[in-house]
């Protein structure tokens, strides 16, 4: 039942194409048509001859005159209908192939983080291209080639009970014979090649993983550890995967020697019918040949099934993976957000990680007025950062509700949402691509005096200018080729040009060094003017001029207040700054 859903399934993705399908299955019907008269036709010339000297000559060469004729026109039947198959067929799966690849590629880009978190990246690029090499080889190998064969042992093969049931019976007893023995394999061999593909998907993450930490690896002498680990799970995989192709190689022997013992039997039992009258020559000619024909078929059947069955954990992960629902549902009738003031409210907030159970926020309540600045501060894992992810709307709250200009998150949709926010992470997260096309990620449409504007806001236009392409010049993966702060300012200058009411800094400048970090807070500053903006900090001397800073801890905001006024209550926000800065130091910020 598995084997049969997940195929059905692979079938009912060709969607409004199932009329061509449709049509394939006709042109199939007609080849396999075609091909079952063969047999006949050369039955029909052998009764014939065999009764030649019993026949005019001018009666012989009539009726071999037409039978030639149709035998003729029942090749080029066959000719022009294993075009039309093979060019429709190509076509559909070449076309189903890319469709589904975008379908899969959309779909993950649209998964929320608490996804992306705990799948391997690895993971869903393999699932991604063997899933729609799979696709493709199904659909192709099986409209183009195996139809027919199905078509023949369903429609065409209980035919032969009307040229002789007796061996119209031996043969089809001879087919199921076949079909019940690759059943009894494909049972035997299912849970192992699982296994075998799980450990593909293990191999994948591993090459992934070494790859991306190329200068762990390198800086670290881990290059033999990495090529020892890969080695390990590749002898895994020889190991699970030889007893399968054990027992797919005896189907394969079987189904060599089965088209001798099916002939052998045809042969034998025809004569014995022969001789009691109940079979002529050319019937058992006939047989001989639909014997060979059947067998022959059912033999590429036999790889073809073999091949759906090392395919089939494949295809179930892509299904899985397409399968995966948001945690974060979009309603249907979720409205455009409109945020004019980029005013936000957080209205008793909690919410617990899934996988945790345990509470990261508690009761959170409170508003960032339009074009304000609020900082969250707070120890590692008091809540801060979970309060931003909540208002991108990557998780929802288990209880309250978290509001832009009077509009429930909730009611909205995901996209105009996410346009209305900007952020600048710590670390700047830029694209393989140009300058130009990693600021255009937010507005695609920006015109380039708008890009150089934004770039100058930033500090960013004069060393882009500098570089040897200009706004054209490839960065490199993840910004490689480029400096940290040049990295940021070009973050920065993304986010300008988005040009968002809300703007959140995650610990925007924490990475750099003090140079670099007063010259990207002055690009900040020139960001945050008149948005209101969420400052997540660890180092609390940035924080000094927001207009209001909460300070949290478990969950809980146990502070709210501007700088001075909290380091003057000498409280949790004073014990923060003090564990940074030295008293004197703190007193001296404080009197700035």
């Amino acid at each position: 039942m598995r084997f049969f859903k997940i195929y059905g399934r692979v079938l009912g993705l060709l969607g409004r194409d199932l009329r061509i399908a449709g049509f394939l299955a006709f042109a199939n019907l007609m080849v396999a048509g075609l091909q079952f008269l063969d047999p006949v036709l050369f039955g029909r010339v052998v009764n014939l001859l065999s009764r030649s000297d019993k026949l005019p000559h001018g009666e012989l060469w009539h009726d071999a005159a037409v039978l030639l004729g149709i035998w003729v026109a029942v090749g080029i039947g066959g000719i022009v209908s294993n075009i039309a198959v093979a060019l429709q067929t190509e076509r559909l799966a070449h076309r189903h192939r890319i469709k589904s690849m975008g379908r899969y590629f959309q779909h993950v880009l649209g998964l929320p983080l608490s996804f992306h978190g705990g799948t391997h990246s690895g993971r869903l690029i393999k699932g991604m291209l063997t899933g729609t090499d799979g696709l493709f080889a199904t659909w192709l190998v099986f409209f183009r080639d195996q139809l027919s064969t199905i078509l023949s042992a369903v429609v065409l093969l209980p035919m032969t009970l009307f040229l002789n049931w007796r061996l119209g019976l031996v043969l089809i007893a001879l087919v199921t014979i076949f079909l019940v023995f690759t059943a009894i394999v494909v049972k035997k061999t299912e849970t192992a090649q699982r296994r075998v593909e799980g450990l593909n998907s293990s191999l994948a993450g591993t090459a992934q993983d070494a790859l991306t930490n190329v200068m762990v690896v390198q800086s670290f002498t881990r290059l033999s550890a990495e090529a020892h680990l890969f080695s390990d799970i590749a002898n895994q995989v020889i190991r699970h995967q030889f007893p399968v192709l054990n027992w797919w190689a005896l189907v394969n022997v079987m189904t060599r020697a089965s088209s001798t013992l099916a002939i052998i039997t045809i042969v034998l039992v025809g004569t014995w019918l022969h001789m009691n009258g109940m079979a002529s020559v050319g019937e058992i000619v006939s047989f001989m040949g639909f014997a060979m024909l059947l067998i022959g078929r059912l033999e590429t059947a036999a790889s073809f099934v073999s091949s759906l069955f090392f395919k089939l954990p494949a295809l179930e992960d892509f299904f899985n993976i397409l399968d995966e629902r948001s945690s974060v549902p979009e309603k249907d009738d979720a409205r455009v957000l409109w945020a004019p003031r980029g005013e936000v409210r957080f209205d008793n907030v909690s919410f617990a990680y899934p996988a945790s159970g345990a509470a990261v926020l508690s009761d959170v309540s409170f508003q960032a007025r339009p074009g304000k600045s609020v900082a969250l501060v707070g120890h590692t894992g008091a809540g801060k950062s979970t309060a931003m992810t909540l208002l991108q709307r990557l998780w929802d709250p288990d209880s309250g509700r978290i509001i832009i200009d009077g509009q429930d998150l909730r009611d909205i949709t995901l996209d105009s949402l996410r346009s209305n926010i900007g952020v600048v992470f710590q670390e700047s997260l830029l694209f393989n691509r140009s300058i130009r096309d990693n600021l255009l990620v937010g507005r695609p449409e920006a015109s380039e005096e708008e890009i150089e504007q934004a770039c100058r806001m930033a500090d960013a236009h004069e060393f882009i200018i500098r570089q040897q392409n200009g706004y054209d010049t490839m960065i490199g993966e993840r910004g490689t080729t480029l400096s940290g702060g040049q990295r940021q300012r070009l973050a920065i200058a993304r986010a300008l040009l988005k040009n968002p009411p809300i703007l959140i800094l995650d610990e925007a400048t924490s990475a750099l060094d003090a140079a670099t970090e007063a010259r990207v807070s002055k690009a900040l500053k020139t960001l945050m003017a008149g948005r209101t903006t969420f400052i997540i900090a660890h180092r609390l001397s940035t924080v000094r001029d927001a207009d209001e800073i909460l300070v949290f801890d478990g969950g809980r905001i146990v502070e709210r207040g501007n700088f001075n006024s909290l380091l003057a209550r000498q409280g949790h926000f004073a014990s923060l700054v003090e564990t940074q800065l030295s008293p004197a130091a703190a007193d001296m910020v404080a009197a700035e």
